[in-house]
C-alpha cells in the first residue's frame, strides 16, 4: 500500500502541477477510493497532501518564466474571501444545490476551453474583470469541498488568453493561498490522516519538482495545443462526476 500511495502521489503530483491544480479531486478520490478515509477526513488530508507539492511545483514554474502575478493577484482578491465564507457556509448549504451548482459551471467551462482549443477562439470573448469571477468560485470549491480549486482558475486563465506553461503556473501560485486558509478550516472539522498524507505527498512533492522543468524544454504553443483540450475534457468528467 505504501508504494502504491507513493506512486500514485508522483503520477498526481506531475501531471496536476502541469495542469494548473492542485489536484484535490485526484487526491480524494484516492484517500476515499484506495485508502477508505470518511470525506471530512480525505478534504483535510487533500489539502494537506497538495499543499507541499504545490510550494515546490510553484517554485519550478517561477524559475521558468511563465508566472503572471498580476493576474493571480486579482483572483486572490476574490479567492480569499470565498475560501472563508464556502468554509464558514459548508455546513449549512444543502449538498445538492451546491453539487449542481459546480458541476454545470465547470461543464460550461470545459466546453468553452474544448471550443477554444480546436476553434482558436479569441481571448476578446470575455471581459478582464471576468478573472474576479473565477477566483470567487475557485475559493468557494475550496471552502466549501475541499477541491483544489484549480479548475476554474486554469479555464478562466486560459479563456483570457494566457497559454498553457503562462496559466498552470500563475494558477499554481494563487493555489498557495487557497489551500492555506482551506486546510486550516478544513483540519477544525476533519482529522488528517498524517501517514496516508505523508506516502502521498512524497511522490507528489518529486512530480511537482519535475515537471516544470521538463515543460519548460518545449515549444509553450505546442504544450498548449496538447493540454489544453486535455484540461477541457477533465473538466467535464468532473462536471459529470460531480451529479453521478
Amino acid at each position: 500500500m505504501a508504494v502504491l500511495l507513493i506512486f500514485l502521489g508522483f503520477l498526481v503530483g506531475a501531471f496536476i502541477i502541469s495542469m494548473g491544480g492542485g489536484g484535490g479531486s485526484f487526491y480524494l478520490g484516492i484517500l476515499i477510493g484506495i485508502a477508505h478515509l470518511s470525506p471530512s477526513s480525505a478534504a483535510a488530508t487533500s489539502l494537506f497532501t497538495a499543499l507541499p507539492a504545490l510550494v515546490v511545483g510553484t517554485y519550478s514554474h517561477y524559475r521558468t518564466g511563465n508566472m503572471k502575478f498580476s493576474y493571480g493577484n486579482k483572483l486572490l482578491i476574490t479567492a480569499l474571501p470565498a475560501t472563508v465564507i464556502g468554509s464558514l457556509v459548508s455546513g449549512v448549504i444543502p449538498v445538492t444545490l451546491y453539487t449542481w451548482a459546480i458541476a454545470i459551471i465547470l461543464f460550461v467551462l470545459g466546453v468553452q476551453t474544448l471550443r477554444k482549443s480546436f476553434k482558436g477562439k479569441p481571448s476578446s470573448n470575455l471581459k478582464p474583470w471576468t478573472v474576479y469571477l473565477f477566483g470567487a468560485l475557485s475559493g468557494l470549491m475550496v471552502g466549501i469541498a475541499g477541491l483544489s480549486g484549480g479548475g476554474p482558475v486554469m479555464a478562466g486563465l486560459l479563456l483570457l488568453g494566457l497559454n498553457m506553461p503562462q496559466a498552470a503556473a500563475t494558477s499554481s501560485y494563487a493555489l498557495i493561498a487557497l489551500s492555506i486558509v482551506g486546510l486550516i478550516f478544513h483540519s477544525t472539522q476533519g482529522n488528517i490522516a498524517w501517514q496516508v498524507g505523508l506516502l502521498l505527498m512524497v511522490g507528489s512533492l518529486a512530480g511537482a519538482a519535475i515537471m516544470p522543468r521538463i515543460l519548460a524544454h518545449f515549444d509553450p504553443r505546442k504544450v498548449t495545443k496538447i493540454l489544453q483540450p486535455v484540461m477541457g475534457i477533465l473538466l467535464v468528467l468532473m462536471a459529470i462526476k460531480f451529479v453521478i
